[in-house]
């Protein structure tokens, strides 16, 4: 009985070790460490993000995250979707997110639409300066099972 119940504690602990490994933790709570700025440019005023250190660190580094695509009418690509971190009635562009909970995703293969949250990894490139992008951008990125 000791024997049985050792071993099987060791193979829970050995499971969730694993699977802790495996699971690594969705980056959003780091892309939410930004601040604005107010700058311009030739068409007037707009907000510009400035990055902590701990973001500025992630660059060019492989991340996950969490979230749910953006479905833009007649916009949507398979290879190049709107990554919420909110579902769709909280997200930046319907709700009450901000900009620090979007990003656009670059994929290597191209996915199909839902609704449902999905899980991503690549790597994070900062946009401080070009208004028409998203402030945070993944390459290379792939869809996680």
């Amino acid at each position: 009985m000791r024997l049985k119940l050792s071993l099987l504690t060791l193979f829970t602990i050995a499971v969730c070790g694993i699977s802790q490994a495996q699971q690594k933790e969705s980056v959003w709570k780091e892309l939410s460490e930004v601040k604005y700025e107010i700058g311009e440019d030739e068409y007037g005023e707009l907000y510009l993000p400035v990055f902590s250190d701990k973001v500025k660190q992630m660059e060019g580094k492989e991340v996950f995250a969490d979230g749910y695509i953006i479905p833009f009418e007649g916009m949507f690509k398979p290879e190049h979707i709107i990554l919420s971190s909110l579902p769709l009635a909280e997200c930046f562009f319907c709700g009450s997110g901000g900009p620090e909970t979007v990003m656009e995703v670059m994929l290597t293969d191209p996915i199909e639409y839902t609704s449902k949250r999905v899980r991503v990894k690549g790597k994070l490139k900062l946009n401080a300066k070009d208004p028409e992008k998203l402030m945070y951008i993944l390459t290379d990125a792939e869809l996680v099972l």
